[in-house]
């Protein structure tokens, strides 16, 4: 494989010559047919309103082809050591199946590693919501409590709101699922406030088992169920943790259980591990989440097609690539159009910001263009009573990525004047894509639409696991090819640890930095 700047490449100079179509003139109903890409998991992906024709996608198939994407991407799938920061491997498509070759580190096949992370959990989860494995004091469990930060936090929240009407409208028994991730102990007083510590299990999710602001918050859990006066509770027989094999958490007696991941994991990417698997088992079954995995197990082997238009994330990406380095636009908005899906911007946010944030290649020499957009989004049709007004007149143009969905998942519709909600719903969504797209003329300048606000669509019939497992994968391979596109190291985040560091700084006294001292003073 060859490794080298995106500016170094002949079809970016190619690329920068381009000039984006007017999508009031080229949109039509054959181009809306015609520029989309089936997915996984029942998803379709539509780049009709997005500033490419046929002579674009052939200069970004060039690109794809000159910085190898898919065989990088198949050297992720084979265990090399594609973190060159950290110098690990990236596995975490393997914990939603193997798609290549088997791969050994250290005399141990990973992915039988994960499949029997899966099976363990599939049995506890089991015995949890079967009544077979209870509280301390004798009380099935009723509520799971997950504790974690940043990636333990994000992705396991957005799938689980996800996914609970779906499950609701199907009869599936659930849990109740609360999640404690700030430092800030106002978050966790909030949630253990109404809590019932009987029939409460947490779990705490730290791969390192070091990790302050999560320790933090599990003394803070600990404390609040010593300290609540109920006979006989015993702390540990209402906390697992999700943990690597080699952390102090994972051979530990003050838990009832330990489920393992480890270095090859990151945090943004480990929904699929036991990071959301634990939590999503214990709220809906394995059954359901073993349905999720699948549907991202389908959108990692599609991934794998070498033509983009055939390929939903690698064009995705490649457009991206487009419109963030030839039209020079620095910000994407995610808008699904699905209130299950309230928290998904804000994991995808962590996932785009966290893994293509960077300013250096993957050697460490700086770079000279842009790489990853801001990102930023909300559930419609809230977000058009708030930030639409910029997107649609603002004197920037921000690309949008919008989700939707033919039903609802709990399907119960109102018909109010001759449609129902979900039928108002789509067709506020339908309403935005055109409206963004080919603008209004008016002698009014105030009500004057320039159009030319590009947007890609993802839909399917319905929100499901399949789906959304689809969903997730299909951005994480996005931005993982973005990433190869880019020349950087999409799955390594230093600059998450300065702050860390200056942190641990200020909590021993500052230790000279007068600056910290100063500041840390005001509060």
């Amino acid at each position: 494989m060859i490794f080298k700047n995106l500016d170094k490449t002949d079809a970016y100079a190619r690329l920068l010559t381009l000039q984006p179509k007017d999508l009031a003139t080229v949109l039509d109903k054959q181009r809306i047919k015609t520029y989309q890409i089936a997915s996984a998991g029942g998803l379709t992906y539509n780049y009709a309103s997005m500033p490419v024709d046929k002579q674009s996608l052939a200069v970004l198939q060039e690109l794809a082809d000159e910085q190898q994407l898919i065989e990088k991407y198949r050297a992720v799938l084979n265990g090399e050591i594609m973190n060159t920061g950290e110098k690990r491997l990236v596995l975490h498509h393997l914990t939603r199946g193997q798609v290549l070759d088997p791969i050994q580190v250290n005399g141990e096949n990973k992915g039988d590693f994960y499949v029997a992370v899966l099976k363990k959990i599939e049995t506890f989860s089991q015995k949890v919501r079967n009544g077979k494995i209870v509280g301390s004091t004798g009380k099935p469990f009723k509520t799971v409590v997950q504790i974690g930060i940043g990636g333990s936090d994000l992705g396991p929240r957005a799938l689980y709101l996800a996914l609970k009407g779906w499950c609701t409208a199907e009869d599936i028994p659930q849990l109740d699922a609360r999640f404690i991730s700030n430092v800030d102990p106002d978050d966790a007083a909030e949630v253990l406030k109404g809590l019932d510590f009987e029939t409460t299990l947490f779990i705490l999710v730290s791969k390192s088992g070091t990790t302050l602001e999560t320790l933090t918050n599990r003394d803070l859990v600990l404390k609040a169920i010593t300290e609540s006066g109920i006979q006989g509770i015993q702390a540990e027989k209402h906390m697992v943790a999700v943990t690597s094999k080699t952390s102090p958490l994972a051979t530990s007696s003050s838990l009832l259980d330990a489920f393992y991941i480890d270095d090859y994991i990151g945090g943004r990417y480990s929904a699929t591990s036991a990071v959301g698997g634990v939590l999503l088992s214990l709220a809906f079954g394995y059954p359901v989440f073993a349905e999720f995995l699948s549907g991202a197990h389908e959108a990692d082997i599609l991934s794998l097609e070498d033509d983009i238009t055939k390929n939903a994330a690698l064009a995705d990406a490649l457009i991206g690539i487009y419109l963030r380095n030839a039209l020079g636009l620095p910000t994407t908005a995610i808008l699904p159009y699905a209130q299950a899906l309230t928290r998904f911007p804000a994991h995808l946010q962590q996932l785009d910001m966290e893994s293509n944030g960077k300013h250096v290649n993957r050697e460490g020499d700086p770079l000279s263009y842009s790489t990853g957009p801001i990102i930023f989004g909300e559930p419609g049709t809230n977000g058009q009573h708030s930030f639409y007004q910029l997107l649609h007149q603002g004197t920037d143009t921000i690309p949008l990525q919008f989700i939707g969905f033919s039903s609802s998942q709990y399907g119960k519709d109102l018909v109010v004047e001759n449609s129902t909600s979900q039928t108002k719903l789509n067709a506020n969504l339908v309403a935005q894509i055109v409206a963004f797209a080919k603008g209004k003329k008016d002698a009014n300048p105030n009500k004057q639409f320039e159009g030319n606000r590009y947007s890609s669509l993802l839909f399917a019939e319905k929100l499901e696991p399949r789906t959304l497992g689809a969903l997730l994968a299909h951005f994480e391979n996005k931005v993982m090819f973005q990433g190869f596109a880019w020349n950087l190291n999409s799955f390594d985040q230093e600059g998450v640890q300065l702050g860390k560091v200056l942190a641990t700084k200020v909590l021993n006294g500052c230790e000279g930095d007068e600056v910290l001292k100063a500041y840390s003073e005001l509060l």
